[in-house]
């Protein structure tokens, strides 16, 4: 029996070092070496292309809602703000939106908030701009989403209406392999590649 106990135990150190270091170590070394901008959250000088982000001028193009509308932070009221992914129905340390259904009425509420917000901007928002996304991370909107922007970010910038088309044309990337999914646009490079127009 003691022979059998030592095997086991010297097994599980053995599985332990291999697959508990060896092979995250490889896996990490392998990640690196050859997609270290993904394996490093694909982050630029501006944030992560993997993750919405927060933009609130009229001057940039907006992603799916996060941190506007019904969900805007206000300190005075202790409202961290947002869909917050990393705050999930009021539960730090979770993963997720709302989980609103379609009958409730605070998801009506925060919906009718959010396409008034549109409305003062100057949009007629596409069911998108007033939907946060199921997993709260969406950073990618799809070409009508940023085609109803153009004339607010026109407004805001002075740049012509059909520059803005042809950059949103530029930046619209077709579904993978051609028919897996649909266009789509990342708002992170859009909005740096209107920086670079300007």
């Amino acid at each position: 029996m003691l022979l059998h106990l030592r095997r086991s135990f010297v097994m599980a150190i053995i599985c332990m070092v291999l697959f508990g270091f060896v092979y995250a170590f490889a896996g990490t070394g392998v990640a690196q070496l050859f997609f270290k901008e993904q394996a490093n959250g694909s982050i630029g000088r501006n944030g992560s292309a993997l993750v919405g982000q927060n933009w609130s001028s009229p001057k940039w193009f907006h992603g799916r809602p996060d941190d506007s509308g019904p969900y805007a932070a206000n300190p005075a009221k202790g409202i961290a703000g947002g869909d917050n992914p990393l705050v999930a129905n009021g539960v730090s340390g979770q993963s997720g939106a709302t989980n609103l259904g379609p009958r409730s009425l605070t998801l009506l509420a925060d919906t009718k908030q959010l396409v008034r917000y549109w409305h003062e901007l100057g949009v007629n928002p596409t069911p998108d701009l007033v939907t946060t996304s199921g997993s709260g991370y969406d950073p990618d909107i799809s070409p009508e989403d940023a085609l109803v922007q153009v004339s607010m970010v026109s407004r805001a910038t002075g740049i012509a209406p059909i520059r803005l088309r042809d950059l949103i044309a530029r930046e619209t990337r077709g579904p993978q392999f051609g028919f897996l999914g649909s266009s789509y646009i990342n708002v992170l490079q859009l909005n740096e590649a209107l920086a670079r127009l300007r």
